[in-house]
């Protein structure tokens, strides 16, 4: 029957296609396009950022800012109601940032 589906396409191929989409293990972060500059993975500088600030990342990405080596991963990190941004140097690895987020998070 799936196979039918596929050869028909449509609504089945669709489906199919956003099953395998949200099923992926890894999503795509804000600046992965810069990943391959970076020296410390993206896995490697969340354990940093965690051991740093215990919680639960609810937004990360790669930027180019000042600072370190120029290239950093930047975590926002709840705990307890509070978010925390956390920056991590993405060639050397390096604790950057580590600061409650202001009333403008960027």
């Amino acid at each position: 029957m799936i196979i039918n589906i596929l050869r028909r396409g449509g609504l089945g191929c669709a489906a199919l296609s956003l099953v395998a989409l949200v099923s992926s293990p890894a999503f795509a972060y804000t600046g992965e396009k810069l990943a391959g500059e970076a020296k410390v993975t993206i896995a490697q500088a969340r354990a940093i950022a965690l051991k740093a600030h215990p919680g639960k990342i609810t937004d990360e990405e790669l930027e180019r800012e000042s600072g370190g080596t120029g290239l950093r991963y930047s975590f926002d990190i709840k705990s307890g109601g509070i978010v925390q941004e956390v920056g991590v140097d993405a060639k050397t690895g390096q604790l950057l940032e580590n600061a409650k987020e202001g009333p403008h998070p960027d």
